[in-house]
């Protein structure tokens, strides 16, 4: 399976990049309990390695390299104590990465410091759209499988079936996103936000887990199925001002607020926000928790989240089987939590007795 190469790339090589159709942005009343302004936040990943062996390499996401309509990076710094480290770029993933190195016998310990603006992002997809293209080479990345976003087999023969009968791109992607809200269930047991293996998730017939498998699985249905789509790994950096208690953080600290969202390329529209892995969390996790589906406050949300995201939350990246720097270890799934290694292997990045971060994130005054 191809992975992900980082590599150095200059800030003009990223913006060229970046030169997606952009989507449209229009008003809602989607959002209109909330500002249309950018937010701008702080960022702030400190992460130290407990128990060290020989030489101790850090890694920790940097804030999406692209710009896109709902967030600008304003910057990636990053201070390392007692060693070195340099901000990796893959500008086709808008993936950075700080790769830090320590030698033995240091204290390991690396701070990274992301400032974004954020706004919040709707496409009025009951409007007629205007038809937006991608190149070859975009619409085949888009397409591809990965390790655990396969296309073919058990996944191709879902997508079929989900989606037969659409005509339009907005068919098929709306198909495959109520099925994934009918048919799924988020499982609090699940560590961190799952590894998105949907291959096995569709053979087992075992459709729970968190953000990272259900929003997998319709990157995985929608490239089946001839849609563009990717993940975004990020984080939930403020309270939801939509009256969602679970869609948001409750103080500044956001150490276990990771969450991956997903987008799928519309010919009629561009890149389209969708988020069916939250929608199973508002009905979880809203209190007083267990809603059933045709709750209101659940209903709202699932026509909310095809289409737009409350931008209360910070993208990383969009990549799959990455290859850390310098690591002597296998190709991850994502990178969205903090990555350590010593000379005994790879760390478990949610062993806190091993590894120790913390992410804070404040609103800056505009």
């Amino acid at each position: 399976m191809k992975e992900t190469k980082i590599h150095a790339h200059s800030r003009r090589d990223f913006l060229r990049a970046a030169g997606i159709a952009p989507v449209a942005l229009c008003s809602s009343n989607l959002f209109a309990q909330s500002s249309p302004a950018w937010r701008t936040f702080d960022v702030v990943t400190r992460v130290e390695v407990l128990k060290t062996s020989g030489t101790t390499r850090i890694w920790v996401p940097a804030a999406l390299i692209r710009e896109t309509p709902y967030q600008r990076t304003l910057a990636n710094t990053f201070k390392c104590e007692g060693g070195s480290a340099k901000n990796v770029r893959n500008a086709a993933d808008g993936l950075g990465v700080i790769s830090a190195e320590f030698p033995a016998n240091a204290k390991p310990v690396l701070t990274v410091t992301s400032r974004v603006t954020t706004r919040n992002w709707t496409t009025d997809l009951a409007s007629p759209g205007k038809k937006t293209t991608m190149s070859a080479a975009e619409m085949k990345y888009w397409l591809r499988p990965t390790q655990f976003i396969p296309t073919d087999g058990i996944v191709k023969e879902n997508a079929a079936a989900i989606t037969r009968g659409a005509t339009t791109d907005i068919d098929k992607a709306r198909a495959i996103y109520e099925w994934i809200v009918e048919n799924t269930y988020r499982n609090p047991k699940s560590r961190g936000c799952g590894l998105g293996n949907i291959r096995f998730m569709l053979e087992s017939r075992d459709l729970g887990g968190k953000c990272a498998d259900l929003n997998a699985l319709f990157v995985g249905l929608a490239r089946a199925s001839g849609l563009p789509a990717r993940d975004v790994y990020g984080i939930r950096i403020a309270k939801s001002e939509l009256g969602y208690k679970s869609l948001g953080t409750s103080s500044e600290i956001s150490t276990k607020a990771q969450h991956c969202r997903a987008e799928v390329f519309l010919s009629s529209h561009g890149w389209v926000a969708v988020d069916p892995a939250d929608v199973r969390k508002v009905m979880l996790e809203e209190p007083p928790g267990n809603r059933p589906i045709d709750d209101q406050m659940v209903k709202s949300a699932r026509a909310r989240l095809f289409g737009s995201w409350e931008m209360n939350w910070m993208a990383y990246n969009f990549a799959h089987d990455v290859a850390l720097p310098g690591s002597s270890g296998k190709p991850i799934p994502f990178l969205m939590y903090p990555q350590a290694e010593t000379a005994e292997g790879r760390l478990d990045s949610l062993d806190p007795d091993s590894f120790k971060y913390e992410i804070k994130c404040t609103e800056i005054a505009a």
